[in-house]
């Protein structure tokens, strides 16, 4: 066998992540360290068996099903790719052309779409409190569909982003960070800064900064949350770094300062996002249907994030990173100035030169999302991955 594939396969049998198999992925901080690691470790698997042309097709049949209810094209398509990898074809369930409109309820819609479901993969990320409560009800009543007859499988659900974590980018990143970095055990002690950064929009979701801090907590990292005074993220996710931190022996705090945050720091994560308070403010708006609050509250936000367009990342605060070499992090895509804007999240001349890097940290994301439908699909990952090579179809005829 591979000797590479083989080591994939020696470390999953190191790891116990057996409660992974017929579950779903909601949040990281509710998977254990093993079951992190099983994620990355067949996610590199996968992505080693494409780039040496061994099919990684499971399924010769069945639907992964995707629900955005907002815009989205790197996670569109990691989803749309990570499915097609494995076998699965995908379809898009538009609401607008759906009967959810004429009252189809939650219970409803997700049984009818899953008859051949294997997978739902669902982005609903801008309403506080709402977003991983539908992927929780949607979870709920394909588990009912199922036991009662009516689905012949449970489709696992994959959260591609929600109100509180965005696990599909948020482990991209951190595979991106191990290999940068050459290995998880390389990561003990190194600072990294997840700042605000300005942005002419408002209302950017939370999930991606509570997401890092969630998650980069796990290894040990020094974590930096900087922000300017008022946008605060949900205080639970808070307690949730800081006692990943305890555990793991690195540390977290917050900070008001972008520049304190960049001062020798390893890896830097520049990146807008709205107030936690605006944006429980603004789900109680949408709920009551005031659309004149609404426009009023956005008038707020945009007089607000104006008066920190210092908060950008620029070739001077770079140079007091690391050696002036720290790893710049985003999830694309940015705000970039005299490019996509005039005041932005970053500089145009540290974006272009980070852009192919930038590029490298998105691809690990349709392995991401593979790694967890593969782990919930399959009784026996490390069989599999064996039988997919010992089978020898080539990806592509060549």
């Amino acid at each position: 066998m591979d000797a590479k594939l083989q080591g994939y396969i020696d470390k999953l049998n190191s790891l116990n992540f057996k409660e992974m198999y017929e579950g779903d992925f909601f949040l990281t901080w509710d998977k254990t360290d093993d079951e992190i690691e099983a994620v990355f470790t067949v996610a590199d698997a996968l992505r080693y068996m494409r780039e040496n042309n061994i099919s990684t097709k499971v399924f010769e049949s069945g639907l992964g099903i995707s629900i955005f209810r907002d815009n989205s094209t790197r996670t569109r398509f990691s989803f749309a790719s990570a499915c097609n990898l494995l076998g699965l074809e995908v379809q898009d369930l538009d609401e607008k052309k759906s009967q959810i409109a004429h009252g189809e309820t939650v219970r409803e819609t997700a049984n009818m779409i899953s008859f051949m479901a294997d997978v739902i993969g669902i982005r609903d990320d801008m309403y506080i409190g709402k977003g991983h409560k539908y992927q929780q009800d949607v979870v709920d009543a394909v588990t009912e569909g199922f036991k009662d007859g009516v689905l012949e499988q449970k489709p696992t659900l994959v959260n591609l982003q929600c109100d509180i974590d965005h696990p599909t980018q948020c482990m991209a990143d951190m595979l991106h960070i191990i290999h940068e970095f050459g290995g998880v055990e390389n990561l003990k002690g190194k600072k990294l800064a997840m700042t605000w950064a300005y942005s002419p929009s408002y209302g950017k979701p939370l999930s991606v900064p509570q997401g890092v801090i969630g998650l980069m907590t796990r290894f040990g990292m020094d974590v930096v949350l900087a922000h300017p005074e008022g946008y605060d993220v949900m205080p639970e996710v808070e307690e949730i770094a800081k006692a990943n931190a305890a555990k793991t022996g690195g540390s977290f705090k917050k900070v008001n300062s972008m520049e304190e945050a960049f001062k020798d720091a390893d890896i830097v994560y520049p990146k807008s996002w709205a107030p936690f308070a605006a944006m429980e403010k603004r789900t109680d708006l949408y709920g009551k249907g005031d659309f004149d609050g609404i426009d009023k509250l956005e008038k707020e936000l945009l007089a607000q994030n104006a008066e920190h367009k210092d908060w950008c990342c620029t070739e001077e605060l770079m140079s007091k990173t690391k050696d002036g070499k720290a790893l710049y992090l985003h999830c694309l895509p940015a705000d970039i100035n005299n490019v996509s804007c005039v005041d932005g999240e970053v500089e145009d001349t540290v974006f272009d030169r980070y852009r192919v890097p930038l590029y490298k940290e998105a691809s690990f994301k349709p392995y991401i999302i593979a790694a967890m439908i593969f782990l919930a699909k399959e009784k026996d990952p490390q069989a599999v991955l064996k039988a997919l090579e010992e089978r020898g179809v080539s990806r592509h005829f060549n």
